[in-house]
């Protein structure tokens, strides 16, 4: 019904019908080409993307259905006084049908209603009726009466639009849900205003309701849809990722077992190297080597690349082809490892990193390390433990290429044990003291009487918990 708010002002004319006209053609012809490739699109209800793109070809429609309705209104001007909504012929002015169940009708989903102040008469269009699920001869409800349809915990926001419109003058803008009379529960957006007397007070409030459920329907399966195709597309780049590290850096690489003494009769070495799966980070950028190396030598190495996921994997197993390919050529660790900060600092993804790369001649029992902002190998002897002293080494990618990585040297006895590893808490360098550290230190005593390698690194996972990373363990063969 129009509000008296209007009376007392000239009625402004429609605007041009030719260019409104215009307008609902060019919508109605959009929709048509929406509808067919909602028509063209995959109905496959078990995949993610199908079901996305339908619930958006689905939107799109009820958006359009709706624009085409208001352009036929605007086309038709303010309806006159006593003029019913929402009636006519079995087909609207722009061609598509009338009526509670046509696909998207928004002129059978929108009522009115006003409720005057002064003589307290109500008055509801026939479509709001219709809309909330209420007879008419039931009559309509007061504003009082209202909420009594609305979901509970939308009643306060009901009354408070009410209130602050009647009270403070403010327009009413707000959506609520409601449950009608055969159970259908319905979303309404709400807007109105107060109609002011001669001397501002307010005399009535009218308002337009919309029926805005098939509306939000479908909102919500587009973001459902989105929802689900993001996960889907998380799920496959973790298995992706998970079978890309499975293949460079398997859970367990030896024991690399002594065939034979040395090139010139030293004790060659027994390795084993294991990677520990955290909760928290499963693609983590951890990783080890344990490497056969020609002559009898041996390459142990460990370390942790900043990133997770497929590009962090992807950037280990360059970085591993890049490690074993040096170490086979014969480059001592130190050198090794500049060439691997200048691998990290041309890359596409430039990536920062720590590494720890040791090698083993059996023939002077003699072990060559460097390290890149990791911590340093932990020695085993005689049932006790210790830190061996780190050289210096920035972290790789931290700086420009050429910088230098010392390199430290030590001999070791038949029967030591070297542990190498990655992870730990924040902040844990590796050296004496810290948490990670002594834990590990305090297993010299059952790593002395551990059966092989791989019962060491089973100890020192053990030790590092739900923490993760890396672990490689080594024993320099012979009579201890």
């Amino acid at each position: 019904m129009p509000s008296p708010l209007f009376a007392e002002r000239p009625s402004q004319q429609p605007p041009e019908r030719g260019r409104v006209d215009a307008l609902i053609s060019q919508a109605r012809r959009l929709r048509g080409e929406v509808d067919a490739v909602r028509r063209d699109a995959p109905a496959d209800a078990d995949d993610p993307r199908a079901r996305w793109q339908r619930a958006l070809c689905d939107l799109a429609v009820h958006q359009l259905d709706d624009l085409g309705a208001h352009l036929g209104q605007l086309r038709e001007g303010v309806p006159a006084p006593g003029a019913r909504e929402g009636t006519g012929g079995p087909a609207a002015r722009d061609g598509r049908p009338r009526g509670e169940g046509a696909t998207g009708s928004l002129l059978t989903r929108v009522g009115s209603a006003e409720w005057n102040l002064l003589t307290d008469e109500v008055g509801w269009s026939d479509e709001l009726y219709r809309i909330v699920g209420r007879a008419p001869s039931a009559g309509p409800m007061s504003l009082d009466e209202l909420p009594s349809l609305v979901f509970a915990e939308d009643q306060p926001l009901l009354s408070r639009l009410v209130t602050d419109c009647l009270v403070d003058g403010k327009p009413i803008d707000g959506e609520f849900r409601l449950v009608r009379a055969d159970g259908r529960v319905r979303t309404l957006h709400m807007t109105g205003e107060p109609v002011l007397d001669g001397e501002g007070r307010t005399a009535s409030m009218w308002a337009v309701f919309r029926d805005v459920s098939e509306l939000r329907r479908s909102e919500r399966a587009v973001r459902d849809t989105r929802e689900s195709l993001r996960r889907d597309g998380e799920r496959t780049g973790h298995r992706l990722a998970a079978e890309l590290r499975e293949a460079v850096l398997p859970a367990w690489r030896g024991p690399l077992r002594p065939t034979g003494e040395g090139g010139d009769g030293g004790p060659a070495l027994e390795a084993a190297g294991h990677h520990l799966v955290s909760a928290g980070d499963p693609l983590g950028g951890d990783w080890y080597d344990v490497l056969a190396l020609p002559g009898g030598g041996t390459l142990l190495a460990v370390g942790d690349l900043a990133g997770h996921g497929v590009s962090a994997t992807a950037s280990t197993a360059a970085l591993l082809g890049a490690l074993r390919g040096l170490a086979v050529a014969g480059i001592a660790p130190g050198a090794l490892l500049g060439h691997l900060n200048a691998l990290l600092e041309a890359a596409a993804q430039p990536a920062l990193g720590t590494a720890l790369c040791c090698r083993y001649d059996p023939a002077s029992r003699t072990l060559a390390w460097a390290q890149a902002g990791h911590p340093a190998p932990l020695l085993f002897r005689d049932g006790t433990g210790r830190v061996l002293d780190r050289p210096e080494g920035v972290p790789l990618g931290a700086t420009a290429s050429g910088a230098a990585y010392e390199q430290a040297e030590a001999r070791l006895l038949p029967g030591d044990l070297l542990v190498l590893r990655t992870g730990g808490p924040a902040g844990d360098a590796g050296g004496p003291g810290a948490p990670g550290t002594e834990r590990l230190l305090a297993l010299a005593p059952e790593l002395s009487r551990a059966r092989d390698v791989r019962e060491c690194v089973r100890l020192a996972a053990r030790a590092a918990g739900a923490e993760g990373g890396c672990v490689v363990a080594a024993r320099v063969g012979g009579p201890s």
